[in-house]
């Protein structure tokens, strides 16, 4: 019998890092995806369609939503982000553990439909970092960066619905710690019982 994959949320304020170390978490454990946000947001320099987002239009994302197509969806800064119901069932069936990075708004939402679900919070070490690399990206006029600052402490007040926090001062360290949430999770009884199922009972013949 293949395990069932896992759901992990991974939530943080705009500038924390939650994207790179996601990143660097696909690069170190081939057992789990990420997935592919529509958005309708205009696409950035050096993003592809269908890798770090399936952009689409307002009128489409309006369409798939009265079709029940996401499993959560939300407006952020003006454009709207949602999370294919069909793909992470398909995912998770199949034994793939999934990661969902939305806000706290989306996180809350997929508690709803997905009661077994881990969630992890990012955090940046302080203020005066946070809105350093939200100037450092480069990619965001002042007044944006300003708003995201502005919109940063509702966003982290919510860290508490959370079951897992990780503080992004260092990077390797936050990489190391969200791993061993993956790790550890995969070790539990009711996974290693489904992953081992003939193991155990040929270690139990007497």
């Amino acid at each position: 019998m293949i395990a069932t994959g896992t759901l992990y949320i991974i939530s943080a304020p705009s500038g924390a890092g939650k994207t790179s170390l996601v990143k660097a978490v696909l690069a170190g454990d081939n057992q789990v995806r990420v997935s592919v946000s529509d958005t309708t947001r205009a696409k950035r320099e050096g993003e592809s369609d269908g890798v770090d987002y399936n952009f689409v239009t307002m009128a489409t994302f309006d369409r798939q939503i009265e079709e029940n197509v996401y499993l959560e969806y939300a407006d952020v800064f003006t454009n709207k982000y949602g999370t294919s119901k069909n793909w992470v069932d398909a995912q998770l069936a199949a034994g793939v553990d999934v990661i969902l990075e939305i806000d706290w708004q989306g996180a809350q939402q997929v508690r709803n439909f997905v009661k077994d679900a881990i969630s992890i919070f990012i955090l940046p070490p302080s203020q005066l970092e946070l809105r350093s690399r939200l100037q450092g990206r480069g990619t965001d006029e002042q007044a944006v960066v300003d708003h995201r600052m502005e919109n940063s402490v509702g966003e982290i007040e919510h860290y508490t619905e959370f079951d897992y926090l990780v503080i992004n001062d260092n990077f390797d360290v936050a990489l190391q710690e969200l791993l061993c949430i993956f790790k550890a999770k995969r070790l539990r009884l009711a996974q290693q019982q489904l992953r081992h199922q003939q193991l155990l009972i040929d270690l139990l013949v007497k």
